[in-house]
């Protein structure tokens, strides 16, 4: 009886596929298939794709190949997008992205003064506190409609002030900007605050108020939905990634919610394709760091 041979000697599994005329992959999968235990590439992919589910159910079932792999990749692991989309396949998982958006044409006001537009459409300069962006949103909860206002940084992205309110009057605008004013203490005078020309962003009462904090006021033209993408942006993420997903039987409940996204997940968490895919908290603070350092 022959016997068998010592391990030193047999030949590498490379080779013995190599004289088969077979794949490594193929002979793992058929190694699985049969009991045997799994090698070192299979239990690397049974890892990865593990991995992939736990920061996809992590995001709440948001994240996509990108955002997963900016994740996995803050953790030490050394993965590429396309294994993580793979991954993503295997197991039957992918990203909530936003549906293709329609312009809707902004009804505009007669202005008593004439604002022109400041931006340009280049919402970040590469520095904080030179252009903020703002819109007003709908959301629609068990007891009518809620309106949203926010004031985001044009260049970190986080949302600086916001407001709610179940009617479309200037106030609401006022309080958003109000608060973002307070928020950023000590900004520098002269910060553009950038909308569409809604009745609320042309009043004279909104004039008023941003002379008086310091603040200039831009609009893009009307209609012109690319005049203000940033913004848009945000209503997109905001709506698909988490409130369409969700019944808000009144606006109370709205309000605590969407707080509370903006708050814990947006602006500390969520991570931003713009920014190298940290959150726009994470990138203030290494942009001051850096700057303090200098």
């Amino acid at each position: 009886m022959e016997k068998a041979q010592p391990a030193a000697q047999r030949p590498s599994v490379a080779r013995m596929c190599e004289l088969l005329g077979v794949s490594r992959s193929g002979y793992y999968d058929w190694a699985t298939r049969h009991g045997t235990e799994p090698g070192p590439r299979e239990r690397r992919w049974r890892q990865v794709r593990a991995l992939v589910l736990a920061a996809h159910e992590e995001s709440d079932g948001v994240y996509g190949a990108p955002r997963i792999t900016a994740q996995l990749r803050a953790a030490g692991e050394k993965v590429s997008t396309k294994t993580v989309a793979k991954a993503m396949r295997a197991e039957g998982i992918r990203g909530v992205s936003p549906r293709p958006w329609t312009p809707v044409t902004t009804i505009s006001g007669p202005s008593p003064h004439a604002i022109p537009d400041l931006v340009g459409r280049r919402f970040d300069t590469g520095a904080l506190n030179k252009v903020w962006t703002s819109d007003i949103t709908y959301l629609p909860t068990g007891e009518g409609w809620l309106y949203l206002c926010a004031v985001r940084d044009g260049c970190s992205r986080r949302v600086l002030g916001y407001a709610f309110s179940n009617n479309l009057h200037t106030d609401l605008v006022e309080q958003a900007l109000r608060r973002a004013v307070t928020f950023r203490e000590g900004f520098d005078r002269g910060v553009i605050l950038h909308a569409d020309r809604g009745c609320q962003y042309t009043s004279q009462q909104l004039h008023d108020a941003a002379a008086g904090l310091g603040v200039r006021l831009s609009v893009g033209r009307t209609g012109v939905c690319w005049d203000n993408a940033q913004q848009e942006s945000f209503w997109a993420t905001l709506k698909t990634e988490y409130f369409n997903r969700h019944e808000f039987g009144t606006r109370a409940a709205a309000i605590r919610g969407v707080s509370e996204w903006i708050e814990t997940l947006y602006n500390r968490r969520r991570r931003h394709s713009a920014l190298g895919f940290i959150s726009p908290v994470a990138f203030e603070h290494r942009n001051t760091t850096a700057a303090q350092a200098a």
